[in-house]
């Protein structure tokens, strides 16, 4: 077992506990949802929820999955809530969000993994808030993308699908995906001339030159938007961190990745990939 690395004081994470943390609190628990701010033990959850915004985790809370980084429950999932896309919408509402995000767990059990519900979901928030952008983190559908090409004709302002890591240590953390389809899955949202946002952790034993390496894969597939965070190991069942990624990293990373010709780029320890997502659109 590798040594323990400790956590610099750079990712001391300031915890929310005002009177909008509160409401948004009240309105996710009070409509049965799930969000990847919890379940994900998401480092920014002060700081989002305080400013009234949360990213909302659909198809319920038990993965098909069980990646190594992830801290999300693994098992056999309940069926789909019909009503959850009502829920979602209403506390979109609530919120009163310019800008919402909606990611889910793997439903590898389902004929359409889901995809159906991913399109009733951001269909209904749209009729429910048409002046609210709505943000998709999908899974890679097993590759299927006539499965992809559901979500992208439902229409959202951005669609995301996470690389989480470089090549060479993707089979290392990810259950199930593979980092090929994963770029297939951007390139064909970004085919269709969606925006594609996409997410890596550094942090799991990466080289700079393997980040670079990604960067160049996902933008050859059309991906736009990119965000870089340090990968925290969520529970003593995940995998370690390898390196705490200093700040001045971070900041040279994201130069790279602009001048390589990406449109936005958010790079620092504690960004996710929801992370200011509003301005990204």
């Amino acid at each position: 077992m590798s040594e323990h690395v400790r956590k610099p004081d750079w990712l001391k994470i300031r915890l929310g506990g005002n009177e909008q943390f509160t409401k948004t609190k009240s309105i996710v628990e009070s409509h049965c949802l799930h969000t990847i701010c919890t379940s994900g033990k998401c480092p920014n959850m002060g700081e989002c929820w305080s400013r009234g915004t949360a990213t909302f985790m659909i198809a319920g809370d038990i993965c098909t999955r069980s990646c190594r980084f992830c801290n999300t429950l693994t098992g056999k999932p309940l069926p789909l809530d019909p009503k959850e896309p009502a829920n979602v919408a209403e506390s979109i509402r609530l919120m009163n969000l310019k800008h919402a995000v909606i990611t889910s767990v793997d439903r590898d059990d389902l004929p359409d993994l889901g995809a159906q519900h991913w399109v009733d979901t951001i269909r209904t928030i749209k009729e429910v808030n048409p002046a609210t952008t709505v943000e998709v983190l999908i899974p890679d559908f097993q590759g299927r993308l006539e499965l992809v090409d559901q979500v992208v004709e439902a229409a959202p302002e951005i669609i995301s699908h996470n690389m989480e890591t470089v090549r060479r240590i993707s089979p290392q953390v990810r259950s199930a995906a593979k980092y090929d389809v994963s770029l297939a899955v951007l390139s064909r949202i970004a085919g269709q001339g969606a925006t594609a946002k996409t997410g890596i952790m550094v942090g799991l034993g990466e080289t700079p030159e393997e980040v670079c390496c990604l960067m160049d894969d996902v933008l050859d597939a059309g991906v736009s938007v990119l965000t870089i965070g340090q990968y925290l190991q969520p529970s003593r069942k995940n995998i370690q961190v390898t390196e705490y990624v200093t700040p001045d990293q971070f900041n040279v990373y994201k130069s790279i990745a602009l001048e390589k010709g990406f449109r936005m780029v958010e790079s620092a320890p504690l960004v996710r990939s929801s992370y200011h997502a509003e301005k990204h659109v």
